[in-house]
Order: structure tokens, then C-alpha cells, then sequence
């Protein structure tokens, strides 16, 4: 295509330019990623370097997505706190480049680990706490108290199936539902 560097003639001054789909790609992880409370440049610098499946520099990932030099540097340390992207160094090279964490399952599992449990156990405080207050309120009635146990049992549902998806990758919903049954 006229226009564009394939990988094989790409520089870091003349990176491969987004095609199309990738941006479309780019730009479709990125929206999800927001939508779960990330920024979406995270999920925009992943989707990059996941789809190229190659290591590129800082001043590449700039250049390809149209980011400031402070803004990558912040996106890909937060990138690999959270274990999504790796920094590596090509033999005889001397500069630091970023590659895709390629195993999503892992991903996810460390995600989950290190925000939805905090997210569940601040839940479930806040709903035992509420419920320990209705119960001592003198005007909250039976079924007040016991929906808010239904909420309970729903978030313990909810840490359940979390711990049982990141031992076994398998994600039972089924005891979450029984609360919505009762």
C-alpha cells in the first residue's frame, strides 16, 4: 500500500503507520478498557503491541498512537504493574522496548486479583455494616434486613466465583443467580 512501512522497513524514526483494522481494533479495545475504569490509552498501548506481536519502543508507541512522550512513559508503567505489558531489550540494543502480555486468561487473573477482590471485599463490608445498622434501627423491617442479606449472599456469590475462575479459568455464575431466585 502506498504510503505505508511494512515491519521489515520500520525504523523508530519511520514506525509501521496504522492500518485501518488496527485502529478500528485499537480504538474497540480501548473503549472496553475504559468502560471497566482503566484509561483508555491502556487498553489502546496493549491492543498496539498485542497486534503487532512485536516489542516496540517508547517513541514508537508515541508516534503510532499519537500520545506524548510523559504519557506513554505513565501508560506503560502502570502497563506493567499490572502485568499486561513486559519491557524488554533486544540483544545489542540499548533501548528498553514494551511487549504484549499474550496469555489473556493470565491477564485477567491478575487483574481480577489485584482490583475486583479489593472492589468485593469494600462491598461486602459496606452491606454488612449497612445491614448491622438496619438491624439496630428500630424503624427497618424484617424484609428490609433480609434483602440486604440477599445483597450480602450475592457478593459472596460474586468472590466465589471469582476465586473459583482463577484457580480453575472457569467462570460458575450459577450461585450468583440463586440469590435473584430466593
Amino acid at each position: 500500500m502506498k504510503g505505508y512501512l511494512w515491519q521489515d522497513d520500520a525504523t523508530e524514526e519511520h514506525p509501521k503507520k496504522l492500518l485501518h483494522w488496527e485502529t478500528v481494533a485499537i480504538d474497540a479495545v480501548g473503549n472496553v478498557i475504559e468502560f471497566w475504569g482503566f484509561k483508555r490509552n491502556q487498553g489502546r498501548v496493549w491492543a498496539l503491541l498485542y497486534l503487532r506481536d512485536v516489542a516496540l519502543t517508547a517513541a514508537e508507541i508515541e508516534k503510532e498512537l499519537a500520545l506524548s512522550k510523559g504519557g506513554v512513559s505513565m501508560l506503560t508503567r502502570d502497563l506493567e504493574r499490572w502485568g499486561v505489558v513486559l519491557r524488554v531489550r533486544n540483544p545489542g540494543d540499548s533501548s528498553w522496548r514494551y511487549r504484549a502480555e499474550t496469555d489473556l486468561l493470565k491477564m485477567a487473573r491478575r487483574v481480577i486479583e489485584e482490583r475486583e477482590f479489593s472492589f468485593i471485599a469494600r462491598i461486602r463490608a459496606d452491606l454488612e455494616e449497612a445491614r448491622k445498622l438496619a438491624e439496630a434501627d428500630g424503624t427497618t423491617t424484617r424484609a428490609q434486613v433480609q434483602r440486604l442479606k440477599r445483597m450480602e449472599t450475592l457478593a459472596e456469590a460474586t468472590e466465589k466465583a471469582l476465586r473459583l475462575f482463577l484457580k480453575t479459568s472457569r467462570l460458575d455464575v450459577g450461585s450468583m443467580f440463586d440469590v435473584f431466585r430466593s
